[in-house]
């Protein structure tokens, strides 16, 4: 729509840089389209009730604290109500010397 003779953003048109342009205070946030599905679940962690060592870890049967952890092995010891995690080592009585 042109009023003037002169180009699409300059003078008394209406272009780009008049009219067009609303501030954003005149946009409804309700009007936006939500950040999620609303008919997908939403899927929270829940955190393990007793303190544990994690569930993809095996227990070495002749040491006490001594776990297997991604081909390592590791020491878990209870402190307070949550276990401390040793430092991975390559021979099961360096993690239970940790433990102790």
């Amino acid at each position: 729509m042109r009023i003037g003779g002169e180009g699409a953003t300059n003078g008394a048109t209406i272009g780009y840089d008049r009219g067009f342009c609303f501030p954003l205070c005149l946009v409804n946030p309700f009007v936006m389209k939500p950040l999620r599905q609303q008919n997908r679940p939403v899927i929270s962690y829940v955190p393990r009730v007793e303190p544990a060592p994690p569930e993809h870890a095996v227990k070495m049967d002749h040491f006490r604290d001594v776990w297997i952890l991604r081909g390592k092995y590791v020491a878990f010891s209870a402190d307070g109500e949550h276990f401390r995690r040793s430092p991975a080592f390559s021979v099961p009585e360096s993690a239970q010397r940790w433990a102790n």
